[in-house]
């Protein structure tokens, strides 16, 4: 997440500015621009930004050097009108000069913009329609365009501003953290810039779910349930399987830190090769990373809009179901969904969260838990609409049904080591096992046999030779 990094790097010392501004990767919030840029073109990447997140572009960084851009001050100028010049409407960014040191050692200008999430959609003067999405600018189609006109409406929800809720409803620490990170010294000021206070210091819904000591005194359905059932079925009346119902309040980065000590906690597990120890024990079923993913994405892109409504996540023996209020935006293609478009519902939620680093953006948290999930040998996490909610299933069964009844019993076990060891030997296999080495050699060969591991060696007797999954 680049948006902490950007900030303290555009506070670092002059001569270092440039070269930490430099190794940041860009990414949904963060963007690097040539001094050569036109205006017309720079506006199309402001029109993109605005369009998503918001975020920050820096002009006079290219190809991994400081080109800064005082040497041609009427370009410059041209840049900085680029917002009114060629978007419609115009962008409300805001602009500054930044000191640096040029790649030839000579004091220099960045041109930095910050640019704010907008409630409206902006094209450009060709009536173009532009969006950010990870690290790159994409131009939309009619189909997209008409979807974001749709979105935009319903993201203005978070940006409403709460009469009569002000300051004093705030987590002072927690604020006072996030502003540390930051490194911003005035909390107010803060607030309002990241769009979660009104001129007055009335918080908007986004700054009363994010920093507020109890946001449920306004919205009592912004919480977080956790359930956890006994076997795979819910069951009902007598037959209920029901054996945990935790409810998790708080703002939401409270919120999203006790909701994992809790999943945590009541996940379903399996024997596996515990690395702090080199033996089997217990560990969890499902990745962690794909199930922490899935519920902070259900927490940052919910509709809050939906009253009487609240974030589920239920724990059976064999799968985890995450269910958020809201369907997902229309640029979200379920049919495909690492394919989709990215568009968060609660723009200013989802950068807050960035900065505390929670979570990817909408559709890098996807990928991520297909990733996680396929990394692991399960089949592929499923997401499924309703009128009113998303419905994300994490299953522990295998992705080869038919692999998986040709293995042996410890089959998994040992690819989960080999996984998180990389390379292990017979013998240290047959001893975190609890197996002798010819029965160890035994079920090693059938998943040599079927393409799953491989054994690298220079002979049967090398004391050296190990196994490992093969290079991908």
């Amino acid at each position: 997440m680049s948006t902490v990094a950007v900030e303290q790097a555009l506070k670092a010392p002059v001569k270092q500015r440039g070269d930490k501004l430099l190794a940041i990767k860009e990414d949904q919030w963060f963007d690097r621009k040539s001094k050569r840029i036109t205006p017309r073109d720079l506006a199309n990447d402001l029109i993109g930004m605005a369009n998503a997140d918001g975020g920050t572009i820096v002009v006079g960084l290219w190809k991994g050097g400081v080109e800064g851009g005082d040497e041609n001050v009427e370009r410059r100028n041209a840049q900085m009108q680029a917002a009114i010049d060629f978007a419609l409407p115009p962008v409300a960014v805001k602009h500054r000069l930044v000191p640096c040191v040029n790649a030839k050692g000579g004091r220099d200008h960045l041109l930095v913009f910050e640019v704010p999430t907008s409630d409206v959609v902006h094209t450009n003067s060709k009536d173009e329609v532009f969006l950010r999405v990870g690290d790159e600018t994409r131009r939309l189609g009619f189909h997209q365009r008409q979807e974001l006109l749709f979105d935009k409406g319903q993201a203005t929800y978070e940006a409403r501003t709460l009469k009569g809720v002000g300051p004093e409803a705030l987590d002072g620490p927690l604020l006072d953290g996030y502003a540390a990170a930051l490194g911003h010294p005035n909390t107010q000021r803060l607030l309002r810039a990241r769009g979660l206070a009104g001129r007055r210091g009335e918080l908007t819904i986004a700054g009363l779910l994010l920093f507020a000591r109890e946001p449920q005194a306004v919205m009592p359905e912004a919480f977080v349930r956790i359930l956890r059932y006994r076997g795979r079925e819910r069951g009902a009346g007598a037959g209920q399987q029901l054996v945990e119902d935790v409810r998790i309040e708080g703002p939401i980065p409270h919120q999203l830190q006790e909701a994992r000590s809790v999943i945590q906690s009541l996940q379903p597990v399996r024997r596996a090769l515990v690395s702090d120890t080199g033996r089997f024990g217990e560990v969890p079923l499902i990745p962690e990373d794909a199930w922490l993913e899935g519920m902070v994405n259900a927490v940052v892109h919910r509709s809050y809009s939906l009253a009487g409504d609240h974030i589920r996540v239920d724990v059976f023996d064999d799968r985890i179901e995450i269910s958020s209020p809201g369907r997902f935006p229309g640029l979200v293609d379920l049919s495909d969904p690492l394919r989709s478009t990215r568009f968060a519902r609660n723009p200013r939620i989802a950068r807050v969260c960035s900065d505390l680093h929670f979570g990817q953006e909408l559709g890098e948290g996807i990928r991520r838990i297909f990733e996680e999930m396929r990394a692991a040998g399960l089949v592929d996490p499923v997401y499924r609409q309703t009128s009113g909610s998303v419905l994300l299933t994490l299953s522990a069964d295998p992705a080869d049904r038919a692999l998986d009844a040709r293995l042996p019993e410890e089959a998994r076990l040992i690819m989960t080591a080999l996984r998180e060891r990389e390379r292990l030997s017979t013998g240290e296999i047959a001893e975190a096992l609890g197996l002798s080495r010819p029965a160890t050699l035994q079920r090693l060969k059938v998943l040599l046999g079927e393409g799953l591991i491989e054994w690298v060696g220079k002979s049967a007797r090398d004391p050296r030779a190990y196994w490992r999954l093969p290079p991908t």
